[in-house]
């Protein structure tokens, strides 16, 4: 099994399937940002089915497809037919801003993918445009209608909460989410690359807490295994996540290390350490050398972050690491 030095046990895996978006969140990626991997270093279909069977015979049951943009990877569904075929890969999940989420949610939801995660900062189509670069709103409902009518149950929408930017949307978005049947996360922005740094920061922890009172919530959980803290209404019908890197950081209970799409794995969002594994995957290396290296580079697996006390450390943007 795969367990770091301080007793955790990692059993998911962000797996990036490019680093490329159709967006430019102004939280994540500069608009004239032009430093993406070339498609020649991107993991094969190959060489990721079997790098992520090497991680489920260690003990990883949970894979999230991420990006950039997920969908803007060609084929990605058979990709997603692959994977959630693995022994011992027993949930398989995607994150997406839904740009591309109404020509593919039948096809996810037939490879396999059980659950979805997709982007949503605002309400409002013009605030869209401002947060996320791009007229994309009327694109983004028409992901969610297509998801709900393949059947995806219980979407969680994310919401990067910026302070004087959308946090006057907070209670505008948890009715939305009511009314769709919809589970909310409210995320704070990390200083990764100098547009993490310089989105305007929001403290979730008084939010938590004016939200439990408004509507009753009390603590409760909520299966998937990220780092999420959940308050729900008492009769278990709506859920609210919190995701606080900075203000009450969840690296004591981490269980997940991410792989780009060139197949490097960083074993923490906010260290660099990492392992380079195409190399090896290139090289002839056995599954069991490969399973090795996988457990060696776990066994360095850092404590904790640094977002508070080095916030200028990661040069790297969130894309490159994978969402």
């Amino acid at each position: 099994m795969l367990t770091d030095p301080f007793g955790r046990q990692i059993e998911y895996i962000r797996l990036s399937v490019t680093d490329r978006c159709d967006l430019r969140c102004t939280y994540c990626m500069p608009e004239d940002f032009k430093g993406f991997e070339e498609p020649a270093y991107w993991l094969t279909f190959d060489e990721t089915e079997r790098l992520i069977g090497a991680f489920g015979r260690l003990g990883v049951k949970r894979v999230r497809l991420t990006g950039g943009e997920p969908l803007l990877r060609r084929n990605l569904p058979e990709l997603a037919a692959r994977l959630s075929a693995l022994p011992g890969i027993e949930d398989l999940s995607l994150s997406t801003n839904a740009t591309q989420l109404a020509k593919y949610a039948r096809a996810l939801k037939d490879a396999g993918i059980s659950r979805l995660n997709v982007s949503l900062d605002s309400l409002k189509p013009e605030r869209v445009e401002q947060i996320n670069g791009r007229d994309v709103f009327d694109r983004i409902m028409a992901g969610l209608d297509a998801a709900n009518a393949a059947g995806f149950d219980r979407i969680k929408l994310n919401m990067v909460a910026l302070a004087g930017v959308n946090d006057d949307e907070i209670d505008a978005m948890i009715e939305f989410a009511m009314r769709g049947n919809y589970i909310l996360r409210f995320i704070e922005t990390m200083p990764m690359g100098d547009t993490g740094r310089a989105s305007s920061f929001l403290d979730l922890q008084p939010v938590k807490s004016r939200l439990a009172e408004k509507y009753g919530l009390v603590e409760t959980s909520f299966p998937g295994g990220g780092p999420a803290r959940y308050l729900g209404t008492p009769d278990g019908r709506f859920s609210i996540g919190f995701i606080t890197p900075l203000s009450q950081h969840f690296c004591g209970t981490c269980n997940r290390v991410r792989v780009s799409v060139d197949g490097t794995l960083y074993l923490c969002l906010g260290q660099d350490d990492k392992l380079e594994l195409a190399p090896l995957l290139r090289a002839g290396a056995s599954d069991s050398d490969i399973e090795q290296a996988i457990l060696q580079a776990v066994a360095r697996k850092p404590e904790r972050h640094e977002f508070r006390e080095a916030p200028q450390k990661l040069v790297r943007f969130m894309s490159m690491t994978g969402g």
